[in-house]
């Protein structure tokens, strides 16, 4: 009975994608458009509730199969949904948060002329996210996929009327392309080696029954699980930002503040990760697959950070915070405890959607205003905002007993028991660097000298009781996620600590000196010397190290120029339209001119035709030599 209910799930969200989006102005006002696609994501999430309870007391994952998608011999696609301890956590995230974002946009997109056509793509971003997180096989995954990918070019260019806006959204779907482009043909790949093994059924469970087609098999010469894996990654570095593909991210702050709450807190940027620990079975595999992640994830979280630290835009800094952070789940995965990464992506849905959310609650009192040195002193007119960001920056930091102390710590534990010595190091060093850029945002936005004389309020509560939520599960969500969610997600797994309060009291020891360095420099005439005096590498992070210059210079203009003057100019207009379509065309027409003259209706022209054809055949016949 439980398992019939999975779909209403996913029914919910786009029933309010269809009702905003076709019925718009003429079903709901503004406000009753915000609140129908905040209940239909409230209906989702108490569901998920409802079904999480139910699995608790089920001896086995719910799982329902809607109708079969594709049929062809032994070969089948059904449209599977699966219920079982990762899909149920991921469910009570995504609805969850994105339930709250839905209760803020109301507040923060009110006014707005195209509330309506907002309200229709969150909620379809919700149930594609949803269709991601629940599918019982990789086929239908992708739908989800690649709708999220959809749905984040519609909200990142939501303001298209600006030009930055529409390139940012372009870039985020271009550059997602070239992972889901990794991400299909890792798949197709999978799916040879079971056809060829004879397995036709490609559910999840199926595929980790039979994984052992694969373990020995190679593709062009090269070990097959090796380059699954490599190009599985390739699709989670664009969904989740990670390098080489993390480029987009930064520009999806062109969106209303919310969607970058709910793109990088409860959706989008969640689904690599979330991918890698649904296929884990077959990076397992092969241990360089997951020292690969390992090493991406370290790499990724340590130069987002760094980037992080000379921001000046609110949203950018929290932009290469998730960056950062989603790295974090990549080094647990990587390091083997899949567990860890799936807390740590709860807790971080806490506090970064309550850092964004205060952030635009900050940008909506300074009427649009986004550079932290022209803020300044908010903390004594906003001081609700202030206490619940304040929250967050804790909880980002590290600090117990705030949400993200249990579930970083618990990432830098494993990797360190992995033997990843260095990457622990790096990974310790990346933490420090957060607690300092962190509180660098709270002192230059709230604490630092009033940039110049303005008016700003406090947000209406609308747009506040969400933000007290997530102020609520930042706190205490990693005690209870500790308790609750680690023992649900691996039962018979070794979730704590290995007698590592030494590692934890060296990782909160050096975020707190990190604050403490933050304090001393940021806001002060200290931190112009330090500019002045490192010029050249605050050029170098500021300039986010001049990555997107590069893959202009040495990718995007190449390709320019040979979609220009080979495709277009030379394959295009030359080849095909110039000889294939004019120059044939021309041929046909004088051909056909000619012959026209011929059938002019004359009888003794046809008879002269007839006569010199028939000479030509009796002609023809006398040569031709005879057997």
């Amino acid at each position: 009975m439980e398992s019939e209910l999975i779909k209403f799930l996913i029914i919910f969200p786009f029933l309010g994608f269809l009702l905003n989006g076709l019925g718009a102005k003429k079903l709901f006002s503004e406000k009753e458009s915000g609140i129908f696609a905040s209940l239909m994501i409230g209906f989702s999430f108490l569901l998920a509730i409802f079904l999480f309870l139910s699995l608790l007391r089920a001896d086995t994952f719910l799982k329902e199969t809607i109708y079969v998608w594709i049929s062809a011999g032994n070969f089948t696609i059904p449209v599977s949904l699966l219920f079982d301890p990762l899909s149920a956590a991921m469910s009570l995230v995504v609805t969850g948060v994105s339930f709250l974002i839905h209760i803020y946009s109301i507040g923060y997109m009110h006014g707005d002329r195209g509330v309506h056509r907002y309200f229709s793509y969150l909620n379809l971003f919700v149930g594609f996210m949803l269709i991601l997180v629940l599918a019982d096989n990789p086929a239908v995954m992708f739908i989800g996929w690649e709708g999220v990918g959809l749905c984040s070019y519609l909200l990142i260019g939501f303001w298209y009327e600006n030009e930055s806006n529409a390139a940012a959204g372009k870039k985020a779907f271009i550059t997602n392309r070239v992972g889901d482009a990794g991400f299909l043909v890792g798949l197709m790949i999978l799916f040879y080696l079971l056809f060829k093994g004879g397995i036709y059924s490609l559910d999840f469970s199926s595929i980790k029954e039979n994984v052992h087609l694969i373990a020995d098999a190679e593709i062009w010469g090269m070990s097959a699980p090796l380059l699954i894996s490599v190009l599985l990654l390739l699709g989670a570095t664009g969904k989740s930002a990670q390098f080489p593909l993390y480029v987009w991210l930064p520009d999806a702050m062109a969106g209303p503040t919310p969607v970058s709450a709910l793109i990088h807190a409860a959706t989008m940027v969640t689904a690599g990760a979330y991918m890698l620990v649904r296929m884990n079975f077959i990076f397992a595999i092969d241990s360089r697959s997951l020292y690969l992640i390992l090493v991406v994830g370290c790499f990724t979280a340590l130069l987002g950070a760094v980037i992080a630290i000379l921001q000046k835009d609110i949203k950018k800094v929290l932009a290469y915070s998730t960056i950062s952070q989603i790295g974090y789940m990549f080094m647990a995965i990587g390091a083997g405890a899949c567990a860890a990464g799936i807390f740590h992506l709860a807790t971080h849905a806490f506090f970064k959607a309550l850092l964004f959310l205060g952030a635009g609650s900050v940008i909506h009192a300074m009427a649009g205003e986004q550079d932290m040195f022209k803020m300044g002193g908010l903390s004594k007119e906003m001081k609700v905002t202030f206490l619940f960001m304040a929250v967050a920056a804790l909880a980002i930091s590290g600090i117990p007993p705030f949400a993200g102390f249990y579930s970083k710590d618990l990432i830098l534990e494993k990797i360190y028991f992995s033997g990843a010595k260095y990457i622990w190091l790096l990974a310790s060093l990346t933490a420090a660097i957060t607690a300092y850029y962190i509180a660098r945002l709270i002192i230059l936005t709230f604490l630092a000298k009033p940039a110049g004389e303005r008016k700003v309020h406090e947000s209406v509560p609308v747009m506040a009781v969400p933000m007290g939520f997530l102020a609520l599960l930042s706190l205490v969500g990693g005690y209870l996620g500790s308790k609750l969610l680690l023992p649900f997600l691996e039962p018979a797994a070794e979730t704590h600590a290995h007698g590592s309060g030494a590692l934890a009291l060296v990782s909160v020891l050096m975020a707190l000196i990190a604050i403490g360095i933050s304090v001393i420099i940021n806001g002060k005439p200290l931190a112009d010397q330090l500019k002045n005096r490192f010029a050249l590498t605050y050029k170098l992070i500021f300039n986010k190290f001049y990555v997107d210059e590069l893959y202009a210079s040495f990718i995007g203009k190449p390709l320019k120029w040979t979609a220009d003057n080979i495709c277009y100019i030379f394959m295009d207009a030359k080849l095909i339209d110039g000889i294939c379509i004019n120059k044939m065309s021309r041929l046909i027409y004088k051909t056909g001119n000619f012959l026209r003259k011929v059938q002019n209706g004359d009888v003794q022209i046809y008879a002269l035709v007839f006569m010199v054809s028939l000479v030509a055949v009796s002609y023809t016949h006398l040569t031709l030599p005879t057997n």
